[in-house]
C-alpha cells in the first residue's frame, strides 16, 4: 500500500515562491504516474501537473503553465511541484495523487493519494 506525504505548503505573497513535496512510501513510484492536484474552499478538485512513469513526460493545466514546474526523483522516491509567479487565485490544498498508467486529468482514475498541504497566497 503506497502511503503519500506533502509538505512544503504555507503562507506566501502573491509574486512568491514555493516548492511543494511529496514522500512515498510502502511501494516504489517509478511505475506511477505522479501528479498534484488542488481544491479551493467551495470548488472541486482540479488538475494541476503531473509527470508519467514512462517517460517523465509533464503536462500541467494551462492557468499554471510557465509558473508551476513538476519533477520527480525516484531514486528518493519522491515528487515536487516548484511553484512561482504565485497568485491570489492559486490559494488551495494542494494534493500529491499516483495512478498506475499514463498521465489522466480526472481525479477519480487516481489511485493513492497524500492529504494535502494547505498552499495560501496573499495580495
Amino acid at each position: 500500500q503506497v502511503q503519500l506525504v506533502e509538505s512544503g505548503g504555507g503562507l506566501v505573497q502573491a509574486g512568491g515562491s514555493l516548492r511543494l513535496s511529496c514522500a512515498a512510501s510502502g511501494g516504489t513510484l517509478s511505475r506511477f504516474t505522479l501528479a498534484w492536484f488542488r481544491q479551493a474552499p467551495g470548488k472541486e478538485r482540479e488538475f494541476v501537473a503531473s509527470n508519467s512513469w514512462s517517460g517523465g513526460s509533464t503536462y500541467s493545466t494551462n492557468s499554471v503553465q510557465g509558473r508551476f514546474t513538476i519533477s520527480r526523483d525516484n531514486t528518493k522516491n519522491a515528487v515536487y511541484l516548484q511553484m512561482s509567479s504565485l497568485k491570489p487565485e492559486d490559494t488551495a490544498v494542494y494534493y500529491c495523487a499516483a495512478r498506475r498508467g499514463g498521465t489522466n486529468l480526472q481525479a477519480t482514475t487516481y489511485d493513492y493519494w497524500g492529504r494535502g498541504t494547505q498552499v495560501t497566497v496573499s495580495s
